[in-house]
């Protein structure tokens, strides 16, 4: 009987044994999620993350390496998979990567400094360096802050919506580093930091750089956070074969992807749902596919859906981020900046156009950040957000790193039909004499040797001072009575003469901004005109021929407003542009000389009625005041070009320097239609009237003398634009081709 009473208890013993084991069974298993890096091929994240949603999958901590830490980061925080999927497809990423500074962002000065080179090296004790990666990432950074705001008071990632690390690089140790705390939009960028395309990332002393350098897919690490079942999405690439590998860059990529793709033969099998999706048609730079590489990653994960759906199910769907948490304006109360030694609070604040205690939005706000990084001044830009104690609002922390590079080797490359080919070398110094001041030299080499200098301190809204300095030559066969001045008899029987124009303009010139696109000039000018022509070399005069061989004074003032968003393919903005010089002096060569005037003024508005296609409306005009000028410094219209000197005019249907006047009007349409990115089809054209005194006569207003007719094609390069242009006057009936390569200078 006792036998029997103990093996009662035994088995009673077991049986409650059991029900406890199987009941510690039933607890849920802890679910992580590990997803690698791969740059573009990342995008596949998104699509596994709306296959786990719509099954109510339980996750219980995210890992990422790099594209991987940005999506991962964003799912912890809240965002769903479908949030996500909305917000990459309606990004632009050419901008988000390559941080393209919206043009609005840069002052006059520093416009015309990204407008004419195309190509910026540090250049520090006569030594060429490369610069430490192709873009800051500040616009990734801009991005990463703005969706997570929500949890910008979380410095813990465990405490966020789903527990959250990445992996980032310590580029002076080549260790692994787990980031796991901290400010969130900070970390994601360090783990995204890719070597070469963007900068170092400086967090707590460490210089970090992308995580996949060392630790692509963390599931080791995830695994020690306590997970029972890992799902892993691995979207790295394969090894190429030989017949893929015909570049250095492949190359490097390979020999990158030897450790990874070694690692992954192991980690592959440690994964417990490892979801591989097909992206071999992608690369890590294929962003423009985003949308495919999202249902790559939709239907890998709907082949493990049975695996799947025996994971743990979140008692109700996962809840978007709420709209009120997506912001499209901030409000922004205390300002703190940390690290600026040479700039200024004022210069900053001004810079970003911010006054604390005030709601701004975040197109204006990062604007305001573009600003401080047009300058060049900083290396880093890196903000982060807290709420304020009232609970209205948040207080902004600026961490900064002044640029310690103050001198750079600037090279461009240009071709045109008046100029013909030319090569750029442009020495810049910043901080030469004082914090806020640039010197700045182009010597230009080709068939027309040419110069450019200028020496500007810059204060902003304040007056400004400048000291400019310009060369400028060119041979052309031109009308013979352009520089017959009034009075002297024609060249009979001559049409044409071959002449050389030499231009050096020495100006002294304050400027102040009204707004930074909107600028007022006053200076003084010196310039040396000489013109001159072998073409009427004979046995009795065997020299050039002298027409023009004077130093003239003059006073000047400008005003200019620019808010174009491109200067030479421009879908939206107003441009205005308006000169007044007037000529005290001349020297002995012009014995007849009397003070004259000149005005001229450029007005446009450009608009975009359709996607992809714009319309750019301008007109022009000039006049002289005073009976007697130089024909010299008459206005010349034809040909197509930019930055011309003096009085020169583009004029379609007509050769360079064919239409001459005292004054003209001249109106512009141009019908641009970017057939895809960065390539324009242009139909434009032009109508004008040219004569003496044409406001006198009321010549300005009558029928239209002259008219031309325009059709191109035109690349946007790192060199500046490539043009072809057709042209045709029905006047003349006539066609002419004008063809360009490079940025104008």
């Amino acid at each position: 009987m006792k036998k029997a009473i103990y093996i009662l208890i035994l088995l009673l013993f077991f049986s409650f044994s059991a029900r406890a084991q199987e009941k510690t069974l039933q607890k849920e298993p802890k679910i992580g999620l590990v997803l690698s890096g791969g740059g573009a091929k990342g995008f596949a994240h998104i699509g596994v993350l709306k296959v786990l949603d719509s099954l109510n999958i339980k996750v219980d901590y995210v890992a990422g390496t790099s594209m991987g830490a940005i999506i991962g980061s964003l799912y912890a925080s809240g965002y769903t998979g479908k949030q996500l999927d909305s917000i990459f497809k309606s990004l632009d990423f050419d901008d988000v990567i390559n941080d393209n500074i919206p043009r609005a962002a840069k002052t006059f000065y520093e416009r015309d400094n990204s407008e004419k080179y195309g190509v910026t090296l540090p250049f520090e004790k006569f030594k060429i360096s490369l610069p430490s990666a192709l873009s800051r990432g500040q616009n990734v950074y801009n991005l990463l802050s703005k969706l997570t705001l929500h949890v910008t008071e979380i410095d813990d990632f465990k405490k966020l919506p789903i527990p959250f690390f990445c992996m980032a690089t310590n580029i002076e140790t080549g260790e692994s580093v787990i980031l796991d705390s901290g400010n969130l939009a900070q970390a994601v960028a360090a783990s995204g930091a890719l070597p070469s395309l963007f900068q170092p990332v400086f967090i707590d002393d460490k210089i970090l750089i992308d995580g996949g350098v060392t630790n692509n897919y963390p599931i080791d690490e995830l695994r020690a956070k306590g997970m029972d079942v890992i799902i892993g999405v691995d979207v790295q690439d394969g090894l190429s074969d030989r017949k893929d590998l015909n570049s250095a860059p492949d190359i490097l990529l390979q020999i990158n992807n030897y450790r990874t793709i070694n690692d992954m033969k192991l980690k592959a099998k440690k994964t417990d749902i490892y979801i591989k999706p097909d992206i071999s048609n992608f690369t890590v730079i294929s962003f423009s596919e985003g949308k495919k590489i999202i249902e790559s990653g939709e239907n890998a994960a709907l082949m493990k859906f049975h695996d799947l759906s025996l994971l743990p199910k979140t008692k109700s769907s996962r809840s978007p981020v709420s709209k009120k948490f997506v912001q499209d304006s901030i409000t922004i109360n205390e300002i703190n900046f940390v690290g600026n030694k040479r700039y200024t609070r004022a210069y900053l604040l001004g810079k970003l156009k911010l006054k604390p205690n005030t709601t701004v939005s975040y197109i204006d706000f990062n604007r305001g950040v573009n600003n401080i990084v047009a300058t060049n001044n900083f290396d880093t830009f890196q903000y982060e957000f807290h709420e304020s104690p009232n609970g209205n609002g948040y207080d902004m922390k600026a961490n900064l790193i002044e640029n310690e590079i103050r001198t750079f080797l600037k090279l461009g490359l240009h071709y045109d039909d008046l100029y013909k080919s030319a090569a750029l070398v442009n020495l810049t110094k910043k901080r030469f004499l004082i914090d806020n001041d640039v010197i700045s030299l182009d010597v230009i080499l080709g068939d027309n040797v040419r110069y450019n200098f200028e020496y500007f301190i810059d204060k902003g809204f304040y007056w400004s001072i400048g000291l400019r300095s310009r060369f400028n030559q060119f041979s052309k066969n031109v009308s013979a009575q352009l520089y017959v001045d009034q009075g002297q008899e024609p060249i009979q029987g001559l049409n044409k003469l071959e002449v050389e124009i030499q231009d050096q303009t020495n100006q002294f010139y304050l400027q102040t901004l009204f707004r930074k696109d909107f600028a007022l000039g006053l200076g003084v000018e010196h310039k040396r005109l000489k013109i001159k022509s072998e073409t009427l070399n004979t046995t009795q005069n065997s020299g050039a021929i002298i027409f023009e061989n004077t130093d003239y004074v003059s006073v000047f003032g400008s005003l200019k407003l620019d808010t174009y968003s491109n200067r030479y393919f421009p879908k939206e903005g107003f441009y205005f542009n308006g000169d007044f010089h007037w000529y005290l002096y001349a020297s002995h060569f012009n014995q007849e000389f009397t003070p004259f005037s000149i005005a001229k003024a450029d007005l446009g508005y450009a608009f975009m009625p359709l996607n992809n296609f714009s319309v750019n409306i301008l007109t022009q005009g000039g006049f002289r005041i005073g009976e007697k000028s130089p024909s010299s410094l008459n206005f010349a219209l034809g040909g197509y070009g930019n930055n011309f000197i003096n009085n020169f005019v583009s004029f379609y249907g007509y050769d360079y320097v064919d239409l001459l006047g005292n004054s003209f009007v001249k109106s512009t349409l141009t019908l641009d239609y970017e057939i895809f990115k960065k390539n324009h089809i242009t139909l434009a054209g032009n109508i004008a009237n040219v004569e003496d005194n044409l406001f006198d006569t009321g010549g300005w207003i009558k029928k239209i003398d002259y008219s031309g007719f325009a059709v191109g094609y035109g690349i946007e390069t790192f060199l500046g634009p490539l043009e072809a242009k057709y042209t045709y006057s029905p006047e003349l009936k006539r066609s002419l081709w004008f063809f360009n390569l490079g940025f104008w200078f």
